[in-house]
């Protein structure tokens, strides 16, 4: 029987998660959660979300809302390990060892840094610098093959790849190379058409917005601009609506927007109510589980702290390796 493949993936607890989280990520990692195929660990990132200004009085609330959606999202805790990444400090220790062999010009180049320091011009900090490495630490701690991520995080996982290989071509072959698995539909627009979806602009529907609320987004969401009423013929390939169909609508009923939305017979209104009926339909179930585990903070750290033990044997004996191999430690002298 060949041996199951380890998988490692995260979310930061920026409060509710929206229809980009759960499209371009939550839905991989649910179904890779109960695969016999993988072994699967999922973190909430709360080291990662201290890079910008935050609450801290609000993180544990924004911790449990999480992991709330994690779980009524598909994430089976009894077939997976689900723990906070700040439960297990070995994260923190691997970030500056990796640092140590990361130049400065790797991190440089990384886009995202670029973006966020737009974002947040008032508290550009070291952190934000070395988010990527962090990301790091968090897949080689726990020997993770499989990455299952959004396509905006493939520059920082093609990062963590060649961190891995220096560390190994220095130190011996201590990690194995993890690799990015994709959803259907990696990146989802928000609903001004022109950037990810991102709650830091504005531009989500919330999983656990209620459906008239979804409705009410959906129909001021931008779609092709040349298409300006029924009947003029429609461009889905650029239509962030029609993706959402694609993730979201069976097969035939993708075919068929596609079809009439390039013919003209398919308003933009009709479509919009269409994906937000098949939309609700999915997230009725998750939002009536997640307001019962919100309710229930107790069993929900009772999931991170039995995932957190679990978390902390592996990334125990990671660090054990990593010391011996990089000569920090006094073991067997």
């Amino acid at each position: 029987m060949e041996p199951r493949r380890r998988v490692l993936s995260g979310m930061q607890p920026t409060g509710e998660l929206h229809v980009g989280n759960w499209l371009g990520a939550l839905r991989n990692m649910a179904a890779l959660s109960v695969d016999p195929a993988f072994e699967a660990l999922f973190c909430v990132v709360d080291a990662h979300a201290i890079t910008v200004d935050y609450d801290p009085k609000e993180l544990p609330n924004r911790v449990v809302d999480t992991v709330a959606i994690y779980v009524a999202g598909g994430i089976d805790p009894a077939h997976s390990t689900l723990f906070l990444q700040s439960d297990v400090p070995e994260h923190m220790e691997l970030t500056w060892y990796l640092i140590c062999v990361t130049p400065m010009g790797d991190l440089n180049r990384m886009t995202q840094f670029k973006d966020k320091s737009e974002q947040h011009k008032n508290n550009v900090n070291a952190g934000l610098f070395a988010y990527p490495v962090l990301m790091t630490a968090d897949i080689l701690l726990y020997r993770a093959e499989v990455v299952p991520v959004g396509d905006d995080q493939v520059q920082h996982l093609e990062l963590a790849r060649e961190i891995c290989r220096r560390f190994n071509a220095r130190f011996g072959p201590i990690f194995p190379e993890p690799k990015p698995r994709l959803s259907r539909t990696p990146r989802i627009l928000g609903l001004d058409g022109k950037a990810k979806m991102s709650k830091s602009l504005g531009n989500t529907i919330g999983m656990l917005d209620p459906a008239p609320v979804v409705e009410k987004k959906l129909k001021g969401a931008f779609t092709d601009p040349a298409k300006l009423r029924k009947g003029d013929p429609g461009r889905p390939e650029i239509c962030n609506i029609f993706t959402m169909h694609q993730a979201l609508s069976p097969p035939d009923r993708v075919a068929a927007v596609d079809r009439d939305c390039r013919s003209g017979a398919l308003g933009c209104g009709d479509c919009k109510k269409a994906l937000a009926d098949v939309m609700n339909a999915e997230l009725d179930p998750i939002r009536a589980k997640a307001a019962e585990l919100r309710s229930d903070k107790k069993r929900v750290l009772e999931i991170l702290r039995d995932g957190g033990s679990r978390a902390r044997s592996i990334a125990t004996a990671t660090m054990k390796d990593v010391r011996s191999a990089m000569g920090l430690t006094t073991a067997g002298r």
